[in-house]
């Protein structure tokens, strides 16, 4: 064998193992159930047909998370899954609902209290986890190389640092914001905060309004939820960790979002950017549901869907919305689970489950009806098609906020919808083109990247696997005290130094003043 080949098989089979390294790696995931799930499951996929070997910790009452899988292994906790069920979110969109009478201006604060209770939930059912001595040995002994977890609720991190594995999150949503608050800069005069349905051109009203969503939610985190973990803390991991500060000690942040539909802000080196990782080019429809497409001629299809965890809307609003459909040349594909409504036109189609991506992406479609759930916005985005919104609650109404400035939306509140104003505002997106050229131009733009955001989700995990961790790109502004991050201790030394000066400096004004008085006052 000559040396050049021999110099050849070296290389190449250097190249096949450091492109292996991490290849049938051990994941454990604890993810969040709903919609959350969807978008895991498909990053799970992906890891799954790479090699890896993935372990799932959920619920047995879980709504979405099957057992028998052929891509992950199960194992069941108590998560909140046994806590709560579907009616605790129907429940709670009746309560948003009552919130969104009061005037813009405070509207948005009520609604924050509706998910505090859910933390004193979460810190008995994390004691629980951390309690089963049979679970905790068995999860050590497997020698995980990674926790993946959605941080939207907190069980994946405490488990993930209790078992001092590295840590990647999964997230757009945590405790009480979203991922961009909790980990950078965030300037209340142009960046908008989570729940405060503002966008980054703010006049003073709503740099006021946003000031104080800003102190709220501060307050929220450190006194509300971080102090109810308190006691699981102090029982179970070193003296000084606390939920936040573990929570920032994850490695990698895969965000689910994109500056397409994010307002422009600053960043951390640890946050990846994934927004609409889910999304892919769209597959043939079952035969039932092409002849339907094809059969609204030129007219085309209207697409409704508000989400997983709320499917079902107010008879009322359901009956008007019904209707409004009724009087469109259109067709209509509706996702409905509940009574028939009686307003129910020949066009409209009602579904328990629908294909919402390959729909989205079928040539026929002209509008798509949603929640305003990430998932959803990026589909719509991906796919070009324009958005009229019913945000529901949490970030729905940010999300559709944000779509809505870009000229790619329209709100309509449910708390206020009327078959007349659903109507019409349907109408002026069927009719007004500048709605689908603004939304295929966020198509563009979305589609424009050098990397895929599936490809680029998997090669941060796998980055962290081969390294055991990255924290070399963590901010150590995340383990100074307040005082310490925002200076005020220089601020305090910098002002007691020119304080001192200028005490002195009129200290001495004052003595060589007296001084010359006194020797005037000694020759008379």
């Amino acid at each position: 064998m000559s040396k050049a080949v021999s110099v050849f098989l070296a290389v190449l089979c250097f190249l096949l193992l450091r492109s292996s390294y991490c290849k049938g790696s051990k994941i454990l995931v604890l993810p969040v159930d709903g919609s959350h799930w969807i978008n895991m499951k498909v990053i799970l996929e992906e890891l799954h047909s790479r090699g890896h070997e993935i372990t799932v910790l959920h619920s047995t009452k879980s709504w979405f998370i099957t057992d028998n899988s052929s891509i992950y292994t199960s194992i069941h906790i108590p998560t909140l899954s046994d806590e709560i069920d579907m009616n605790f979110f129907v429940n709670m969109l009746l309560k948003v609902m009552d919130c969104r009478g009061h005037p813009t201006f405070i509207r948005s604060f009520c609604q924050h209290n509706l998910l505090t209770r859910l933390h004193k939930s979460l810190v008995s059912l994390a004691s629980e986890v951390l309690q089963d001595k049979v679970l905790i040995k068995k999860l050590k002994d497997t020698k995980f190389d990674l926790m993946l977890t959605d941080p939207a609720f907190p069980m994946g991190v405490i488990l993930g640092g209790y078992l001092k594995l590295p840590m990647v999150f999964n997230v757009r949503w945590i405790n009480n914001g979203e991922s961009h608050q909790s980990i950078a800069p965030s300037p209340v005069s142009y960046a908008p905060v989570s729940g405060s349905e503002l966008h980054d051109q703010m006049d003073f009203l709503e740099r006021t309004k946003n000031m104080l969503h800003y102190l709220y939610n501060l307050y929220e985190l450190y006194v509300v939820i971080n102090l109810t973990y308190t006691d699981l803390f102090q029982k179970y991991f070193p003296p000084g960790t606390d939920l936040v500060s573990l929570e920032l000690s994850a490695d990698i942040w895969l965000c689910r979002g994109d500056f397409i539909f994010e307002f422009p802000r600053p960043t951390m080196p640890n946050m990846v950017y994934i927004g609409g990782f889910q999304c892919k080019e769209a597959q043939p429809l079952p035969d039932e549901l092409e002849a339907f497409m094809q059969s609204s001629g030129e007219h085309g299809v209207v697409v409704m869907s508000v989400g997983t965890i709320v499917s079902a809307l107010p008879h009322g609003i359901t009956e008007a919305i019904a209707a409004a459909f009724a009087e469109l040349p259109q067709k209509v594909i509706w996702r409905f689970d509940g009574d028939k409504p009686s307003t129910l036109g020949k066009n409209t189609k009602l579904v328990k489950w629908l294909p919402q991506n390959d729909l989205l992406g079928h040539p026929k479609t002209k509008v798509f009806i949603a929640h305003g759930g990430t998932n959803g916005m990026y589909e719509a985005i991906y796919h070009g098609v324009p958005v009229l919104g019913l945000p529901l609650l949490f970030d729905q109404f940010d999300n559709l906020l944000r779509l809505k400035v870009r000229g790619a939306a329209r709100v309509v509140e449910v708390r206020s919808l009327t078959k007349d104003n659903f109507l019409e505002a349907l109408k002026d997106i069927l009719e007004n083109p500048s709605y689908r050229e603004n939304s295929q131009r966020l198509s563009q733009l979305h589609r424009d990247r050098p990397m895929s955001p599936m490809d680029t989700a998997i090669f941060w995990i796998e980055y962290v696997i081969r390294n055991k961790g990255a924290a070399h790109l963590q901010s150590a502004g995340f383990g100074l005290p307040w005082y310490s991050y925002f200076c005020r201790d220089v601020a305090v030394f910098v002002l007691a130094i020119i304080g001192t000066s200028i005490w002195g400096f009129i200290f001495v004004c004052r003595l060589l003043c007296c001084k010359r008085s006194s020797k005037k006052i000694k020759p008379e």
